[in-house]
């Protein structure tokens, strides 16, 4: 009898729900990582004494890919895949023991809820072209006689990716040279060098690139760069593919029988989803591609592995190993305004000691007419390329009193 009276106050009770919404505790949170806490309330606002048998809490999160002909909604896809990584019900109301309904009073009701995510298993979040990585927290409302009620909203989750790791502090360098022509009507051949700091960047930074470019072809090259991105997607045993340029800069025309340098050209990161490496159906890997455009020839292109993640280069004490090996360094790119400033050559004295001067310089007469500071054996200067290569362009003549004696000279480096 109770439950049958329960019914049939039920049936005049379905009332009017005017609006039912969620909210988070922190509305201006962008993002959540594994562990932390999402929090908020649920709220309805009822017009009119409305009968509830629940009201319940899911969040839930998963990876699927998926195309084909029959990818579109509702129909079965010619491959597909899914994984679930997050699956969380609470109960935020429900009837006592032995009843059926509870009755909410017309008005504005609150209902919080609080979980906590997983501290290691969650992916970042990503949408694609076959596939997406999705997170969701859903209200639902059961009542009698009426359908379900729910409301969702999306909840942003990113899994840090530390680029302060050694794997992803270690400089990458690759070479690579090209014959311009086919057969015997060959040109000459184009060679490049490309070099940067760390293979670990974050949205936001700007990759200082170094490359030097060596054109013995007869033709006009233009040296490029650009930042890509290629989404893999697996299902059922098959792979797609999708590849995006996100970033590009481009260099100087190189003349035939020239050659150019990049002493730390500048290649900035815009916002992108970091990289995802630990998803077994979708994989986000980013690359940073040097390339020549040879005119009515194949591009010569090297292609650098980038990993972009979410905790920023913390400074230059974990760096192990140095750029200056092979070029000059230009760390303009900490500001993030990336001028390239020539470097200026080192100074004589601090590369060779006045002992080893002494050892290797002959004594030479000198001139009955020297005076000063001004006089010196005749020949000394050229005994300092014994010890270093030939100092890097600069407009200041190391030598003003010569200035007027001695033919101009000019070194390739």
């Amino acid at each position: 009898m109770g439950g049958e009276a329960g019914s049939t106050a039920a049936a005049g009770l379905e009332g009017r729900v005017k609006s039912l919404g969620l909210v988070f505790e922190d509305e201006r949170k962008g993002c959540y990582a594994g562990g932390e806490t999402v929090a908020g309330h649920v709220l309805l606002e009822a017009a009119e004494p409305v009968a509830v048998r629940a009201l319940r809490l899911e969040a839930r999160g998963r990876a699927t890919a998926a195309w084909g002909p029959g990818s579109a909604v509702g129909a079965i896809p010619a491959a597909a895949s899914e994984v679930e990584y997050l699956d969380v019900r609470l109960s935020l109301r429900e009837p006592p023991a032995g009843e059926g309904i509870i009755l909410l009073q017309p008005g504005k009701h609150e209902f919080p809820f609080r979980f906590q995510l997983p501290s290691e298993s969650l992916v970042t979040s990503f949408t694609g072209k076959y596939g997406s990585i999705r997170y969701c927290v859903t209200a639902v409302l059961e009542r009698p006689r009426v359908p379900d009620q729910s409301v969702r909203r999306e909840l942003h989750v990113v899994s840090h990716v530390n680029v302060n790791t050694p794997a992803l502090l270690t400089p990458v360098l690759k070479t690579q040279e090209k014959m311009v022509g086919c057969w015997f009507f060959t040109s000459g051949p184009v060679s490049l060098s490309a070099k940067i700091e760390r293979k670990g960047y974050c949205n936001g930074e700007a990759i200082p690139i170094y490359a030097e470019i060596e054109n013995c072809s007869s033709r006009l090259v233009v040296p490029k760069a650009a930042i890509f991105q290629t989404q893999t997607y697996l299902a059922s045993g098959k792979t797609k593919t999708v590849r995006h340029m996100v970033a590009n800069v481009r260099g100087n025309h190189i003349a035939s029988g020239s050659m150019d340098t990049w002493n730390g050209k500048t290649l900035k990161i815009p916002p992108v989803t970091p990289s995802i490496l630990d998803c077994c159906i979708i994989r986000v890997d980013y690359s940073l591609a040097v390339y020549i455009h040879i005119p009515g020839a194949k591009k010569l292109m090297l292609e650098l592995p980038l990993v972009i993640g979410t905790i920023p280069y913390s400074g230059f004490g974990s760096r192990n190993s140095s750029v200056a090996s092979q070029f000059s360094m230009d760390m303009s790119w900490l500001t993030l305004t990336l001028p390239e400033q020539p470097e200026a050559p080192p100074n004589y004295a601090d590369v060779v000691s006045e002992e080893e001067f002494s050892r290797h310089v002959p004594p030479y007469p000198q001139p009955p007419d020297c005076q000063g500071d001004a006089c010196y054996p005749r020949f000394a200067c050229i005994q300092e390329f014994r010890f270093q290569p030939p100092p890097l362009y600069s407009e200041v003549d190391p030598h003003p009193s010569e200035a007027e004696e001695s033919q101009p000279v000019s070194f390739i480096l």
